[in-house]
């Protein structure tokens, strides 16, 4: 007994805020932002180096993956705001990129959106590809195996930030979380940070070593994620300010359904292109 309260307790006895210097604070989230590209570029770094001849140096992968992050952050925040809060945005168009709060102090780029923040990547990484003259596809294939394990520091970050927390449940894994610390709630974003990183990681790794899925794993990756998304968003609690849209489902889940389309779309193509061997390595 004294585990579980332990263990549902522990969102209640963590502080968001690392440390504060004035008014700027340093947030266990934004740790999460910054361990996520420090493990996307040590894995790829260190694959890249595994390679006989690279088919990019790593000066220009650096620069993919830093300009990608900003275009990240970017489209994650627009993406926010088109999909979750487009009525804030018409009231005060420029709190979109406004890091402070009313009272002055420095809260970074507080909503952000994980399907816009994909988007942004994406546009950014085929800008600088382009630049490059380097195949964007190929450069996705790359990265996109790696991509998950950023992803699980970055829904670890909402757990210690107390938010995106899930639906009321009477289950002993539930969690009592700052803003309603008499509910229980299932911690959905320990759900995703397993379920959308780290399996997701695996099952990517997996069929990166199959010939005939290596130069799939962009739709592989839309696939996957948008059904584990969908599944998870089940057990999350929905967006205040949109609840349940359609069909009872979530933003998230609609959003994924998209994913799930394109990425089933995608592979349906390359399928009936018939530019893929076969065999298996």
């Amino acid at each position: 007994m004294e585990i579980l309260t332990f263990w549902q307790n522990i969102p209640l006895q963590i502080d968001p805020v690392i440390f504060s210097i004035g008014n700027l604070s340093i947030r266990w989230y934004s740790l999460g932002y910054l361990l996520a590209l420090l493990t996307i570029y040590f894995f790829l770094k260190r694959q890249l180096k595994s390679q006989k001849k690279p088919f990019i140096t790593l000066d220009k992968l650096e620069n993919i993956l830093l300009i990608g992050f900003f275009g990240a952050l970017l489209g994650g925040r627009i993406g926010y705001t088109i999909f979750y809060s487009w009525p804030d945005f018409l009231n005060d168009p420029f709190s979109i990129f406004w890091p402070f709060d009313q009272n002055g102090n420095f809260v970074g780029l507080y909503g952000m959106s994980f399907h816009g923040g994909l988007i942004g990547a994406l546009l950014a990484g085929w800008l600088i590809c382009r630049k490059y003259k380097i195949s964007f596809l190929e450069v996705l294939n790359f990265i996109i195996p790696v991509f998950p394990l950023g992803y699980f520091w970055g829904r670890l970050g909402n757990f210690f930030n107390g938010e995106l927390y899930g639906r009321i449940t009477e289950s002993g894994i539930g969690m009592h979380f700052p803003d309603q610390p008499a509910l229980l709630r299932h911690p959905s974003q320990i759900y995703e940070a397993i379920g959308e990183g780290l399996i997701l990681f695996f099952i990517l790794k997996y069929f990166s070593r199959k010939q005939y899925w290596s130069d799939k794993i962009f739709p592989l990756f839309l696939l996957f994620y948008g059904i584990i998304r969908f599944l998870i968003e089940f057990l999350r609690e929905p967006d205040p300010q949109l609840g349940l849209i359609v069909w009872q489902l979530t933003m998230g889940q609609l959003l994924s359904l998209v994913m799930i389309f394109t990425g089933s779309l995608i592979l349906f193509l390359q399928n009936k292109s018939g530019t893929y061997s076969d065999s298996d390595s």
